[in-house]
């Protein structure tokens, strides 16, 4: 999906939205802009919700009906195509550039202090972490672990493969946490893991996408970021700056200066 200003404001607005209006956003972004090219009946039909309930949405964003919206999402593709045409790679780059800029401005918005300090609490306070992800998202995990076990003592990866999970869920508790990074497609295997840690009382730090992730009812301290990508990659820059971001408020509860001294110290010892 092309990240174009028609593009970016339903990704700004999504948040605020009811339930209904939501849905239809979602189906615009899934397949911008071709989604927005049909008749509003169908468009409706795409995301479950009523005609009427898809006309609000271009109400509340101040276009005059549905048809002042796709009169403006077909201008700004014919904008773009004609663009294109006359830009050579670099220019691409650069404008790849603009659109990562933009995304991690809205994912560092959409993580406030004090849900870092939350978090921090829990990562700080736990008798272990166990961190987890997807195909993609489990490179944040295993950033989060690394930075985190260096930081304070207990803080695992969950491994891969049904045996060694079940050993791990076995001697998870109400005095565990875990983290789990969770993005379309959802991964089915961060569920199982997920759901039975839950069972076991083990509490969880979710990070998702702003489409709601299945496990977003299982968490206790949910970070919703704005959108999952645009673009043929998806942007792991996001999930690592919002791991930052913890990672720092959690070090600030910890004042790990001697344990990291001793890390220096054995690493040494040890090369």
């Amino acid at each position: 999906m092309e990240n174009d200003a028609i593009a970016a404001r339903l990704g700004a607005v999504y948040p605020e939205l009811p339930p209904g209006e939501r849905a239809v956003v979602r189906v615009l972004l899934d397949d911008y802009p071709f989604a927005a090219l049909g008749s509003l009946r169908a468009l409706a039909e795409r995301a479950g919700v009523s005609p009427p309930t898809a006309s609000r949405l271009f109400d509340r964003l101040g276009y005059d009906g549905f048809a002042a919206f796709q009169a403006a999402v077909r201008d700004g593709a014919r904008d773009r195509s004609q663009l294109l045409e006359h830009v050579s790679g670099p220019s691409e780059l650069g404008q790849a550039a603009e659109e990562l800029r933009a995304g991690l401005d809205g994912t560092l918005a959409a993580v406030p202090e004090a849900l870092c300090h939350k978090v921090a609490v829990l990562l700080a306070e736990a008798g272990t972490v166990w961190a987890l992800g997807g195909p993609l998202s489990e490179l944040a995990a295993e950033y989060l672990i690394r930075q985190l076990a260096s930081l304070r003592p207990g803080a695992h990866r969950v491994p891969d493969g049904a045996p060694a999970r079940a050993r791990t869920v076995l001697d998870l508790g109400p005095c565990d946490v875990v983290v789990a990074y969770d993005f379309r497609r959802y991964s089915p295997g961060t569920a199982r893991f997920v759901r039975a840690a839950r069972e076991r009382g083990a509490r969880l730090v979710l990070v998702t996408d702003a489409w709601g992730s299945p496990l977003a009812a299982e968490a206790e301290v949910l970070i919703s970021l704005p959108r999952e990508a645009s673009g043929p990659i998806a942007p792991l820059a996001h999930e690592i700056a919002v791991t930052e971001l913890l990672l720092v408020a959690t070090a600030a509860r910890l004042a790990p200066a001697r344990r990291l001294a001793d890390l220096d110290r054995l690493t040494r010892a040890l090369s």
